[in-house]
């Protein structure tokens, strides 16, 4: 017998063995989907801080829902440049509990004006070298425009409100904390 006959005779078998069931075990499998999706239709805010590498793939598949036809990003990485100088690795520090507060308050300014199911927000501490994520930001919802529109506000708003530093670290053995522009209390400041 070939690999391929034995590939349709097993698969045959398999075929028959799923319909053989009565029909009482479809009614309690039918039960036991309704409760995933009873679990599944719970709105997730995944907030994390932390010194690992991040994954894209691993924060998007925290906000995929089978009721969602939409998962927008946003990743933003270490680039090789600032003001012509060459950056080799970003450096963040953050007051986390204060951190995870205020992406707490986003996420739900974001339910408030989207209708999104879950939104992810990872952001790294420590050392980013070149073209690794500093940030992931993921949301879901049934319709783009939604998780699109959510996702801008997320990083928009995370700049601008949370208490999170970078410090460029240069080739030439340099550094520069560097102050954010969009961040409310630069605004407060008078800077000489």
């Amino acid at each position: 017998m070939s690999s391929l006959e034995i590939s349709s005779c097993s698969y045959s078998q398999v075929t028959r063995l799923q319909s053989f069931p009565p029909l009482a075990e479809d009614s309690i499998s039918g039960q036991l989907g309704e409760s995933m999706n009873a679990i599944e239709d719970k709105p997730k805010d995944i907030i994390k801080f932390t010194a690992e590498k991040l994954s894209v793939d691993e924060v998007s598949q925290l906000v995929i829902s089978p009721v969602c036809g939409a998962v927008s990003l946003f990743v933003g990485t270490t680039r090789n440049n600032f003001e012509g100088k060459k950056v080799v690795s970003l450096e963040y520090e953050a007051y986390v509990p204060m951190a995870e507060a205020e992406v707490r308050k986003i996420c739900a300014a974001v339910r408030q004006q989207w209708p999104v199911k879950h939104i992810a927000v990872c952001h790294r501490l420590g050392l980013v070298p070149v073209t690794e994520a500093s940030v992931v930001i993921a949301v879901s919802s049934a319709h783009r425009a939604a998780s699109l529109e959510a996702v801008k506000y997320v990083i928009d708003t995370l700049k601008a409100k949370v208490p999170i530093w970078k410090k460029e670290l240069y080739e030439e053995e340099t550094s520069s904390w560097k102050r954010n522009k969009e961040c409310f209390w630069t605004k407060m400041i008078n800077f000489y």
